[in-house]
């Protein structure tokens, strides 16, 4: 069960896929966060979901919003994946402990052993705002993550 609107965020620390530390509360006071779960690089339904978030990208990162990617992959996959896709925005692992960030947000799917496509909006203040949790096969709509934002 995906933690609900309104919670305080589980906070985090992952690496990117250039290897580098991202922590959530981080951007707390400074900025909110598109926290974009999804289960595995280099499969169809994500990488077409992380190619629109691309062509959206001013959508997403800019001096209001950071859009954090959220795989069990690990971080070497990551690098190639995001390289290979062209994505300039931080692809996070959360490889080891397998899962536990998916697992924080309720949206980790055991049998699988990854993450199901759940978007969480973040705001500035570290609190879930906004989600949407859809089944593996099911792709998201980018334009519902940009009225979330346009809402806060």
């Amino acid at each position: 069960m995906a933690i609900e609107v309104g919670t305080e965020a589980p906070d985090f620390e992952l690496k990117d896929n250039h290897g580098r530390a991202v922590r959530l509360s981080g951007f707390r006071g400074e900025k909110n966060v598109l926290l974009f779960f999804y289960p595995f690089a280099f499969t169809g339904v994500c990488t077409g979901e992380l190619r629109e978030l691309r062509a959206h990208l001013p959508s997403f990162v800019n001096d209001d919003t950071q859009l954090l990617a959220v795989s069990a992959d690990s971080v070497p996959t990551l690098r190639v994946f995001g390289d290979q896709e062209d994505l300039e925005f931080p692809l996070l692992s959360d490889f080891w402990p397998h899962g536990e960030t998916s697992r924080a947000y309720g949206v980790f799917d055991e049998e699988k052993g990854c993450a199901v496509r759940g978007t969480f909006v973040v705001d500035k203040a570290g609190f879930v705002r906004w989600s949407v949790v859809n089944a593996l096969p099911d792709a998201r709509d980018t334009a519902d993550y940009v009225k979330a934002l346009e809402a806060l």
